[in-house]
């Protein structure tokens, strides 16, 4: 009873180390995001189970005293036993009490420890840890001191760590050494193996929180078929019909109404090193959006009206605010994002604060010139095309759907074209599409029968000499009232400054950026950015090793995708969810994303082959990356060119430093494994050779690499962080349309006539609706305190012993540091016009750094809100 006394005493020559550790917070986010109908007495009710009760805390503090709190023992690198296996040294305590009672800080606590370890040992290369607590803490590292022959060793944890009875397997972590799997000492190899082993897990039953186990599962956890009929979603992934990424399996058990489907719960299943920080800003914007669909967007609804009056209503957000009932916030939770919202003076006010698209100029949103920029610097800027054909035509099967080319004609469009014809503006490169039509048609029959009235759009836009784009017309089409076979039914607008004519234009416009809108939201960021990148980190747990170097190459880009991605799945892309409530797309929303991914190719998600697969540029071995804009002023393009460039450049350093032959590359069993079953399981409904790089060179990887940091970084704070900045203000970014285009005699057209702002209005977004949009787009544009952002490891530089690799990153932090001063002087320069616009919006979406908050800038390193 009294060994860790005694240990403690007699240390005679012992390795000495340091543990660091935080033990489990009070407001510990899988308890919080998991209340649903009294936030305020959850969070209370989480501070007392965070402290687990006087029971707990009493037989936490006395194990602790006894010596039997925390125990570790070391295991050799270089020393084997008879078996093989690194040698096992003699199990040791931490030293100190340690008592569960939880900190409401990020608190680290340090704890000395002493091993006996003689020197037949060798080198310490791992250690196992044991928790006899009652409850999880969160191990962030052991470092030992004065090893003989050696030095300092650390090892990186970042891990929480439960009561050992939890575990069927010991838990272990390997010193901050990087190996490929043939380079590993042998007394290693076996550890190694185990640990991946206890990771694959046997793909039975449903997890449990304590649990570590990736797996994969199709997206049939989206509705509630049980709750009743309408909630019922189609399975996506697993069929060609609707192929779509895959995600962490939980195992939870099937609806009982629909079998395919997986029944859903408040919480669902992460592996737990995947659940946000110990105290990470992010955990409390995760409970703020659970919150806010449960119980503030709720409650908005009940006490608004439906519809806006006139633009001045819409700006009334951000300069005085709604007046809501007094007794409003008493029902409501006092979360501090929200009580910034919640101004009082004498009745309680909502105000958002203003859009950056706004803040200059109140109106210029409305001219051609900006909703033309939007399209290469806005929230969705990687969409356009060079137009090649003429007329464009669809790729929508014919005998279905009838002939959807498009019907803008040359003498349409020729009296603008500065007197070239329409074969000379493709030739010279003048000619652009935005594109809304193949995967929005075959759907506007279903969309259109509910409340909602829309279009399948396409926008043809002329490059100016100044460098601007210049709408032409923009065609909407719907399908033929008797039958799809009989083709659609569409109509050309073009622009007009004056009369009924210039609203009817203001209109076309804002039933292409409904479009936009529902495309930037459920593919150009849901799937392309969050959906597509949680195989990859499944795979890499699964078959790469901790101390793997493309494992440390790609993880800070996974920190809490995961876990964002179940948030998402649980209030905001599932069935009736906010998504779909307030998005044109509805209930069709993920259903539409996964026609979309039927045409997604995984070695054109790099930066360099979009913009060449778009027409946008053409090779140009004289250019700085190898490629030549066609738009020269291509704010999201030309930065990220530069962000492209810095990440390749960093990976190819880090990828020869490991691999000195293409040979090495094949050989590398481990990542032969990950590659293998992330083609074939992870997006294995696009298995297809031609779309996925064989990865049997060193180039492949670093290209493969650099494309799903590009991914997880750069594409996703291009698309993500804009969306309140561009999408805060509703008149610029509306989320649906209600009405059709109203035609000439009806009454619609007399009120748009008459009073285009009401007309406008009562088309587009409700009120109620974009109080729910603002309320979540402004919690999704901000940066965590924590944040962790490209040229940044959380690790510091502990992340490998490997000194070249680090001077490496280091130098990469450099570069960025010099493109974003780069990126600076080009947003001086106001012959670029399309930098800034007629909104006088600088574009800094692509610049590395930010500070907290809602910024417009900063690259975090992965998809973490």
């Amino acid at each position: 009873m009294f060994s860790g006394i005694t240990g403690i005493i007699n240390r005679g020559e012992k390795l000495k180390g340091t543990v660091v550790l935080m033990q489990k917070n009070v407001l510990d986010v899988n308890e919080l995001t998991s209340i649903k109908s009294n936030p305020v007495g959850g969070i209370i009710g989480g501070a007392i189970g965070g402290a687990f009760g006087a029971v707990g805390t009493v037989l936490d503090t006395a194990t602790a005293f006894l010596g039997r709190n925390v125990a570790l023992k070391l295991i050799s690198a270089t020393s084997a036993d008879g078996s093989g296996k690194g040698k096992v040294g003699k199990q040791t305590f931490l030293e100190g009490v340690i008592t569960s009672i939880p900190t409401l800080g990020d608190k680290q606590n340090a704890y000395s420890v002493h091993f006996e370890w003689g020197s037949d040992m060798g080198i310490p290369g791992a250690f196992y840890i044991e928790n006899f607590l009652q409850h999880e803490f969160f191990l962030v590292s052991l470092t030992l001191e004065d090893v003989p022959n050696h030095g300092t060793i650390n090892f990186v944890c970042n891990s929480w760590v439960y009561n050992d009875k939890k575990y069927k397997s010991d838990r272990i972590f390997f010193a901050n050494k990087t190996y490929l799997p043939s380079e590993t000492p042998a007394p290693l190899v076996y550890y190694r193996q185990e640990e991946l082993k206890t990771l694959r897990g046997d793909g039975k039953g449903e997890r449990k929180e304590w649990e570590r186990i990736y797996d994969y599962d199709v997206y049939n956890d989206l509705g509630e078929p049980d709750s009743k009929p309408t909630l019922g979603r189609p399975v996506l992934g697993g069929s060609s019909t609707l192929p779509y990424p895959r995600r962490g399996r939980t195992g939870r058990k099937p609806a009982k109404k629909d079998p395919k489907s997986e029944s859903r719960s408040g919480t669902v299943y992460l592996p737990r090193d995947e659940a946000f920080g110990h105290t990470k800003s992010s955990d409390f914007l995760a409970f703020i959006l659970k919150s806010a669909s449960q119980n503030i967007i709720p409650s908005l609804k009940s006490v608004v009206s439906k519809e806006f009056n006139n633009f001045e209503d819409v700006r009334s957000l951000y300069d005085g605010g709604i007046k809501l009932p007094t007794n409003f916030l008493s029902n409501v939770s006092p979360i501090p994002l929200f009580t910034e919202l919640f101004r009082s003076d004498g009745a309680s006010t909502l105000k958002f604060s203003p859009p950056k698209v706004v803040q200059v100029d109140h109106s210029a949103w409305m001219t051609d010139e900006e909703f033309a920029r939007e399209m290469i610097a806005g929230v969705n800027p990687h969409i356009i095309k060079k137009l090649t054909e003429f007329p464009h035509k669809s790729k929508l099967d014919s005998q279905k759907y009838g002939d959807n080319t498009s019907t803008i004609t040359k003498e349409q469009l020729e009296p603008n074209l500065g007197g070239i014809t329409v074969e000379q503006a493709i030739q010279n490169n003048k000619l652009y599409i935005l594109d809304h039509y193949d995967i929005v048609y075959p759907y506007l029959r279903k969309i259109n029968a509910t409340e909602t009235k829309a279009y399948a759009a396409r926008t043809i836009l002329f490059l100016q000499n100044d460098g601007t784009l210049k709408p032409l017309a923009i065609e909407l089409s719907k399908p033929h009232p008797d039958d799809d076979s009989y083709g659609p039914v569409s109509e050309v607008y073009f622009p007009a400054s004056e009369g009924v004519e210039a609203s009817i234009w203001l209109l076309a416009k804002a039933y292409v950026v409904v479009n936009d809108s529902c495309h930037h939201q459920l593919v150009s960021h849901w799937l392309n950015t969050h959906a597509v990148v949680e195989p990859f980190i499944i795979a890499t747990n699964r078959h790469l090793s901790t101390v793997h170097p493309v494992h440390k190459l790609l993880l800070p880009h996974y920190r809490d995708t995961m876990n964002i991605n179940s948030l998402a799945r649980n209030v905001l892309v599932n069935a009736e969810g906010i998504i779909e409530s307030t998005f044109l797309w509805g209930g069709y929303a993920l259903e539409m994303s996964a026609v979309a991914y039927r045409d997604w190719v995984f070695t054109e998600q790099g930066l360099p082959n979009d913009l060449l697969k778009r027409g946008v540029a053409v090779e140009d071995p004289a250019s700085p990356h190898g490629i030549r804009l066609l738009i020269e002023d291509y704010p999201y393009a030309s930065d990220g060119l530069e962000i492209w460039a810095a990440i390749k450049t960093w990976v190819g350093e880090y990828v020869s430093f490991y691999y000195k032959s293409d040979a090495a590359i094949a050989q590398d069993a481990e990542l032969q494994a990950f590659w293998k079953e992330l083609v074939e399981v992870g997006h294995g409904d696009l298995k297809s050779a031609t779309w996925w790089f064989k990865m049997q060179t060193r180039a492949e990887l670093i290209e493969a690499s650099t494309i799903l940091i590009w991914i997880a970084s750069a594409l996703h704070a291009a698309v993500n962080f804009g969306q309140y900045p561009y999408g805060g203000y509703i008149l610029n970014r509306p989320t649906k349309s209600r009405r059709f285009m109203p035609e000439k005699g009806s009454a619609e057209y007399a009120e748009l006539s008459k009073d285009y702002q009401k007309a406008y209005l009562k088309t587009i977004t409700p009120k109620s609706d974009t109080l729910t949009d603002l309320t979540i787009i402004e919690v999704l544009s901000r940066h965590a305190s924590d944040e962790q952002y490209l040229g940044e490891r959380i690790e510091g530089d502990l992340w490998t012993s490997d000194a070249q690799p680090k001077e490496a990153y280091k130098k990469f932090a450099r570069k960025l540091a010099e493109i974003e001063e780069k990126l600076v002087k080009r947003n001086a320069d106001e012959s670029l016009r399309n930098r800034y616009g007629p909104v006088k919006m600088p574009y800094t979406l692509l610049y590395p750094s930010s500070e907290e908050g809602l910024t417009f800038r900063g690259i975090p390193n992965s998809v973490s809100i």
